[in-house]
């Protein structure tokens, strides 16, 4: 579309070339700093999915899942399956780059008359917003769907401000019926490709009301918006085939596919279910979370202040992430430069350019307040420490649900900083320009590239974030799943609690093709019906010797002929969520006398119980559970450390036969443990990693300091000073490359939460945002 009249009269004609030059240099930037591997969190979860064509967390991306597939089979010359769909992250926040250059470009034709100028100015909101750091730490590696879905919100941002110049246009109509499809396929990416949605209509309201009462015209937009979400149609179909990862299993079918189970009353109330999140819990918007756990939930006179604080801690971090609290200064002194550019760029917006920013401003208090409130967050895992436990936090950060509003802020930011540099070109001078039908007072071009040094403002967040936001080279995610798992005897199962010791496994095992025969066995989300029912579905694979640890060579291992949980299906659905216990409970397996404490045992407990008194395999616990198995199931007697795990044994354990017991820390299986942390390739990832920048993720590279520090010990006690003093020493260079204290003992963080899982009354798991 072209707009016949641009402000002031302007003949304007987007600079397409210049906006994708603009866009691949942001693409080879990404290039440059992209993750060679997985990430910790949702990265392993959703390049699994999308590779296996699998479901993820409720409510499914099922667009994005069909994207990712297409990406990671994708003919790409040396290129890993992780590397493809993180390309697919990077290749879309290039393009939003690319868009946020040309509304930025657009906003400043009424501003200036020269072409350079406008360029200029589009090249600045590329460059903030690209190098931003939750921009850039999401481009370079697929953490989860915002970047496919920022691409498709700066699309739609710049075709409404194309509509805006032109609503009577030849091509008006066809331009909101596509904005429609646009955000009907962006929902199917994740929920927020309804966002534009109040902005759109606002500036329909404004450019051309009329539009309101065509009904035909209304009912294509709506139309398009249902066929574009119509990937979620895919749900059901797939589910039933039963798909590696199937997370909320939204069909009616239990055994196999078919037509009757698929298209059933069963398939709608699963499909219902999944599509709307209920698995999670979330209050009504007028219960607030931000609030201490005494009041929780409370009131929005005591919530949103947090929740902005919580918005601002982050946008802190967007022009340089100091994680480690060295530089609290500088960022606190970018953040404000970077907040009054953009109130400044959008008060300019606003004056000059009234057209655009009928939509561009309330799409902003959308991406900013409006959402702020949407989401109702708790406080965030490092806002306001000095509270600690008293309120109420999520399990993780959550700065990429505001990934949309620092990358669009960046327009904001590139209009104000273009200002201040118009104004002090101005200081040294003006001239008369004609601008369109009007002849203005401008500064020569002299003045312009005197003071054009302000533009490096622009730049300081792609040096200070450089080291923050590039994967360059990083495998450690990967290898820590590698390791956890050659932990594991062979046909073993693995208890895992969360997220970070369960997605990266799914990704070795379905990915990667490592360690398959491993039962992973997550206790939040064993809380729900649909995972217990694809722990009893899934597939023994065989053990290959050959590519697993040598430690377990040389040995015969049976494959086992049942299920690690021998039940049918409609009785593991039939275990209640969980039970009341009023008093101590035995539980006996073999030899195993294990004291269960009174609580409330989950329906978790309840099947991993099953699984050590039934299964008749190898069961190991993650030591990310930390002391799950010792307090909640009463097995400290019984439990063994191997590698990262500690394994049940068939009697209580005592010293002995390679056997040792570490003060404070339990027995220790010393061969087995000393040939497998040999064997490990994570501790030498996180010492050239040199930093851990997430730190509610800090548990992962502590759990290898604590494994190290434990074997040091024993091996000195069994007088293998030298080894000891090896395993040590490597222990120490990851716990300083994580910035952990470095001392003996360190404080333990706590075990790491799966925000994942089934929320009830009693707390059982901690819930997962969209």
């Amino acid at each position: 579309m072209t707009a016949p009249t641009a402000p002031g009269g302007l003949d304007y004609r987007p600079s397409y070339g210049a906006a994708a030059i603009a866009g691949a240099a942001v693409l080879l930037l990404y290039i440059i700093t992209l993750a060679p591997e997985t990430a910790m969190w949702d990265t392993s979860e959703y390049i699994a999915a999308a590779y296996t064509l699998g479901i993820p967390h409720p409510p499914g991306n099922p667009m994005f899942v069909l994207l990712g597939r297409v990406a990671a089979i994708l003919p790409i010359p040396g290129a890993s399956v992780a590397v493809k769909v993180n390309l697919l992250a990077a290749i879309s926040s290039a393009i939003a780059a690319s868009m946020w250059f040309l509304v930025a470009e657009r906003v400043l034709v009424g501003w200036f008359t020269e072409r350079w100028q406008r360029i200029a100015g589009g090249a600045l909101a590329v460059l903030i917003g690209a190098t931003s750091f939750t921009v850039w730490s999401q481009s370079v590696v697929n953490e989860k769907v915002y970047t496919v879905s920022l691409a498709l919100l700066a699309i739609i941002a710049w075709l409404t401000v194309r509509w805006c110049d032109d609503p009577d246009g030849p091509k008006a109509d066809r331009t909101l019926v596509l904005i429609a499809y646009i955000m009907g396929i962006g929902y199917g990416v994740h929920m927020a490709g309804i966002l534009p949605a109040p902005a759109v209509g606002l500036a329909v309201i404004l450019r051309r009301p009329r539009t309101l009462l065509r009904w035909k015209l209304l009912a294509a937009c709506i139309g398009m918006l249902v066929f574009g979400g119509s990937s979620f149609l895919t749900q059901p179909i797939r589910a039933g085939h039963f798909p590696a990862i199937n997370e909320g299993e939204p069909t009616g079918c239990r055994e196999k596919f078919s037509l009757d189970c698929t298209v059933s009353a069963r398939t709608y109330d699963a499909f219902k279910y999944n599509f709307n999140r209920e698995q999670y819990g979330k209050p009504m918007l007028g219960e607030r979370q931000a609030c201490s756990v005494q009041t929780y939930p409370c009131t929005m006179a005591e919530a949103f202040p947090a929740q902005v604080g919580m918005w601002w801690l982050y946008f802190k971090w967007q022009w340089v992430r100091d994680a480690h609290g060295e530089r609290p200064g500088l960022q606190g002194a970018l953040a404000a430069i970077f907040l009054v550019l953009g109130l400044l760029g959008g008060w300019v917006h606003f004056k000059r350019d009234p057209r655009s920013f009928s939509f561009f401003g309330p799409f902003m208090f959308t991406l900013t307040l409006l959402l702020i409130y949407y989401l109702n967050f708790k406080y965030g895992a490092s806002q306001a420490p000095e509270l600690g436990e008293s309120v109420a936090r999520e399990v993780r950060d959550r700065d990429y649900f505001y990934l949309w509003s620092f990358s669009a802020w960046s327009v904001w930011a590139a209009l104000g900083l273009t200002f201040v540099w118009e104004s002090l070109a101005a200081l040294l001078g003006t001239e008369p320009s004609k601008l369109g039908t009007q002849v203005v007072e401008l500064p020569p071009r002299r003045n312009w590239a005197l003071t054009s040094p302000v533009l490096a403002l622009a730049v300081i967040p792609m040096f200070a974030n450089w080291d923050s936001s590039s994967r360059r080279g990083e495998t450690d995610t990967a290898d820590f799943a590698v390791d956890l798992l050659n932990s594991v005897e062979p046909y073993g199962v693995l208890v895992t609690v969360g997220d970070n010791d369960t997605f990266p496994l799914w990704y070795a095992q379905e990915v990667l093709g490592v360690r398959k025969d491993v039962l992973i066995a997550n206790t939040s989300l064993m809380n729900t019906d649909w995972y217990a029912r694809q722990m009893i579905r899934r597939e023994t694979f065989d053990y290959d010797a050959e590519k697993g640890p040598a430690v377990y060579r040389g040995k015969t291992w049976t494959k086992p002929s049942k299920p690690a949980l021998e039940m049918t299906l409609d009785e593991v659905d039939a275990i209640p969520l969980g039970i009341e216990m009023p008093s101590d409970q035995l539980f006996e397996a073999g030899k195993v006398r294990a004291v269960v404490p009174k609580q409330f045992l989950q329906k978790a407990d309840i099947m991993v119980l099953r699984m050590l008194k039934e299964s008749g395999r190898p069961l190991h616990f993650s030591r990310t559970s930390a002391d799950y198995a010792f307090n909640n199931l009463g097995l400290g007697s019984y439990l063994v450390t191997q590698g990262l795990t500690r394994r049940v044994m068939g009697d209580s354990v005592k010293a002995g036969g390679g056997v040792v017991e570490v003060r404070g820390d339990g027995f220790l299986d010393l061969d087995r443990t000393m040939a497998l942390w040999k064997d490990f390739k994570a501790p030498d990832a996180l010492i050239k990693k040199n930093d851990w920048v997430d730190r509610p993720s800090v548990g992962i590279p502590y759990l290898y300091v604590s494994v190290g520090y434990s074997l040091s010990d024993a091996l000195a006690s069994a007088g293998r000073t030298a080894e000891a003093t090896e395993v040590v020493q490597r222990a120490f260079l990851v716990a300083k490359a994580a910035k952990l204290d470095g001392t003996v003992p360190l404080p333990e963080p706590p075990a790491p939460a799966g925000d994942t899982a089934l929320t009830t009354k009693k707390q059982v798991p901690v819930t997962k945002q969209p």
